[in-house]
């Protein structure tokens, strides 16, 4: 498996705290980078900006992703546009917080 589909795999295990739920389903990773020298750039955001759970998640991302064989550095570049809506949950996501 590609190192980018293996910290995807690996983001799985990231949960919102407040909603229970894994930051991919959520639709909270807009992009996985890998470049030559298999360092990660994550392109991010959260389900608002003012989000209480900021530091929690973001250090849950890099945890999770430096856990990774062969990861060089990280970098998670935390963004707001475009903005997060419900809309880009997985169809399990919106099950499991009841909106199916």
């Amino acid at each position: 498996m590609s190192l980018d589909k293996r910290v995807g795999a690996t983001l799985f295990e990231v949960i919102d705290p407040e909603l229970g739920v894994n930051i991919m389903d959520l639709g909270l990773i807009y992009g996985i980078e890998v470049d030559f020298d298999d360092n990660i750039r994550i392109v991010m955001t959260l389900t608002t900006p003012g989000c209480p759970m900021h530091d929690s998640i973001k250090s849950g991302v890099l945890h999770r992703v430096s856990q990774v064989e062969g990861v060089g550095e990280i970098k998670i570049d935390l963004v707001w546009e475009p903005a997060w809506t419900p809309v880009k949950m997985s169809d399990r996501a919106k099950e499991m917080l009841g909106m199916r």
